[in-house]
């Protein structure tokens, strides 16, 4: 059988992941309740909190982003909440507060709109809620919630818990978790962060910490206590993903040596240069002014068969992403996010010039 052809992906996920980090996750395995596991959380711990900007635990799970997402909802929701929807993700995490028994109160904005904070502050102050669901980073409409005026609203309802799905923007956004008052912050490892999927983070403040133990039913694979004190012994609960560990431990000494604001000026720089493009050839789907910088969704002005400028992207070795859900064929998406370069990007932009003459 011959080996399958080498694509490189610009989708919003997974993401390209160097060679060094694929190397260092095929290292020889250590036991999980050794002295090298303890001493590799404990290398571990320190930096995803500089990652996070915060002076909270980060908890490092075994799971992709939507485990944590769950996780969120089962530790600190007991009957309650309400959550922002602006796309297929947001409402993705209200359904599943919904199918782990909680009462929802979604507040929508029309896919592509932005959730404004003056509507927020209209809903909770006409409700009674344990927590705030709202998605940074909506990558089925290339949206980036404007999270800072939301976290302005949030600080004056103290007893609601400002829970944040950072799923595609850790990494590549500005998100600093203790200045906004996030109480959870939940992030995937193969978005932004350039890892392969497997494990998802999710920094988890004091006092949602103090409400999850108010809380029965938390399960127990996803227990934000009993994840919070193996992590302090520099252990985990049951047995982790040793290899994602390794690679984590490698990324993170690459991400913050190239630097958190350099970081965000390289995905600030991608998205504009894919804007661009866009704009030049086609338009843009989000409100403008709050489009992303780790993906780009365009609007298929052109009336382009998406599939069949897919089809031949990859016979050239890209994959870029059809829209999603009810955006299929009426938008195309473009992820910029990670390790990724403009020079790469620029390669990727040309491709699909020249696919466009011939459609």
């Amino acid at each position: 059988m011959n080996p399958p052809t080498r694509r490189k992906l610009f989708i919003p996920g997974p993401v390209e992941v160097r060679p060094e980090v694929r190397e260092r996750m095929s290292q020889p395995l250590i036991g999980h309740r050794g002295t090298e596991m303890t001493d590799l959380l404990n290398r571990i711990r320190p930096r995803l909190r500089t990652l996070m900007s915060t002076r909270n635990e980060v908890l490092v799970g075994t799971c992709s982003g939507s485990g944590l997402l769950e996780a969120a909802v089962r530790n600190l929701v007991k009957q309650r909440c309400l959550a922002l929807t602006c796309g297929a993700f947001s409402e993705r995490w209200a359904q599943i507060a919904r199918d782990c028994g909680r009462e929802v109160q979604v507040v929508p904005a029309e896919w592509g709109e932005p959730n404004l904070p003056d509507v927020l502050r209209t809903h909770l102050g006409g409700g009674d809620y344990e927590a705030v669901l709202v998605v940074h980073n909506e990558s089925s409409t290339g949206l980036t919630n404007p999270l800072s005026d939301i976290a302005t609203v949030l600080r004056d309802f103290p007893d609601v818990l400002f829970l944040v799905d950072a799923v595609t923007s850790l990494g590549g956004l500005p998100l600093e978790v203790d200045t906004l008052g996030i109480d959870v912050a939940i992030a995937s490892a193969q978005k932004a962060l350039a890892l392969p999927p497997g494990i998802a983070l999710a920094s988890v403040s004091e006092r949602a910490f103090e409400r999850a133990g108010a809380v029965t039913g938390r399960g127990f694979y996803l227990d934000f206590l009993r994840m919070r004190s193996s992590a302090e012994k520099g252990q985990t609960p049951s047995t982790p993903s040793i290899p994602h560990l390794f690679a984590l431990d490698l990324q993170l000494d690459d991400i913050l040596s190239e630097g958190l604001e350099q970081r965000w000026k390289r995905h600030a720089a991608l998205g504009a240069r894919c804007r661009t493009w866009a704009q030049e050839r086609f338009a843009l789907f989000p409100h403008k002014g709050y489009e992303s910088n780790t993906l780009t969704c365009v609007r298929n002005s052109r009336g382009v068969e998406v599939h069949r400028m897919r089809r031949a992207l990859a016979s050239r070795g890209f994959v870029i992403s059809d829209g999603y859900g009810k955006l299929r064929q009426q938008t195309f998406r473009i992820g910029h996010m990670g390790d990724l370069t403009e020079n790469e990007l620029q390669e990727l932009l040309d491709v699909i010039d020249e696919v466009l003459e011939k459609l």
